[in-house]
């Protein structure tokens, strides 16, 4: 789908595959770099949306390209392991293993150790989502700003939007189950379950009003707010899910990409 209706990548100064230590072995990683110098710039993490059972680095290559191109961040795409293979916490073990190694590891990627930020839409926005929580409980620095797109972050599926849109586009209601064995109320799953959300990062949270996961980001946005974090909260009421990597058929996917950099820019200080 998304190489039939995703715009190709822009031409970048530097792109390159590299791999992250991680819990289970080497996690093949994209570097998005849109002006290589001397001055260390901010790094988004990125991770890929798919329902932790399909997407790469493949999928989502274009959507990294544009942000890094726009933001003038360096874009690290992680291509963390996939269910069925890989049971949870799988995902969220690699998610977090490669936040912590950007921590220490971003200036030899030629970014600034002291701001990296983690973005993700659907699956990835919820990894992105427990990442922030988990550095917050370990002693870990939280991330920059956090970008969650389409996020999946409660997996009760018993709000408003699961009802009205159990036949949405891309992810209709029997595509989506919680696998056997996993608490539907653990953070690392549903991270709206969190007891304490204070102390979070600063939160773009964009939803799409055609989507089952609408309501939840919303939901979590609430949360977020009323744990004092700064919440955008922005809705795009007449698109669908995944609509941000389909914009050769849906042009308001570049504006949505454009208003996720311009906020990655803005909460990260990246120069233009």
């Amino acid at each position: 789908m998304v190489t039939l209706m995703d715009e190709p990548a822009p031409a970048l100064a530097r792109i390159a595959d590299i791999t992250i230590p991680g819990p289970a072995g080497a996690i093949p990683a994209r570097v998005y770099d849109p002006a290589p110098g001397a001055t260390p710039r901010p790094v988004a993490t990125y991770f890929h949306g798919g329902g932790w059972v399909q997407g790469d680095l493949e999928t989502h290559h274009g959507l990294c390209a544009r942000l890094a191109q726009r933001s003038s961040a360096i874009v690290v795409a992680i291509d963390y392991r996939l269910a069925p293979e890989h049971k949870f916490p799988a995902a969220v073990d690699d998610a977090f293993a490669a936040y912590r190694w950007l921590r220490s590891h971003a200036a030899e990627l030629g970014g600034d150790p002291m701001r990296v930020a983690v973005a993700g839409d659907s699956a990835g926005g919820n990894l992105a989502a427990v990442v922030s929580q988990l550095a917050a409980s370990g002693g870990v620095p939280v991330p920059t700003c956090q970008v969650l797109i389409y996020p999946a972050v409660d997996f009760a599926l018993d709000t408003a939007s699961h009802g009205e849109l159990a036949d949405g586009h891309v992810i209709p209601r029997d595509r989506i189950h919680l696998p056997a064995g996993v608490d539907r109320n653990e953070p690392r799953a549903s991270p709206i379950r969190a007891k304490d959300l204070a102390g979070q990062p600063p939160a773009l949270i964009v939803t799409a009003g055609f989507d089952p996961l609408r309501d939840e980001g919303h939901a979590y946005a609430e949360r977020l707010r009323a744990a004092g974090v700064a919440v955008v909260d922005r809705e795009y009421p007449g698109q669908i899910h995944a609509f941000v990597s389909l914009t050769k058929a849906i042009p308001q996917g570049l504006e949505c990409t454009w208003e996720i950099a311009d906020y990655l820019q803005e909460s990260m200080g990246a120069a233009r």
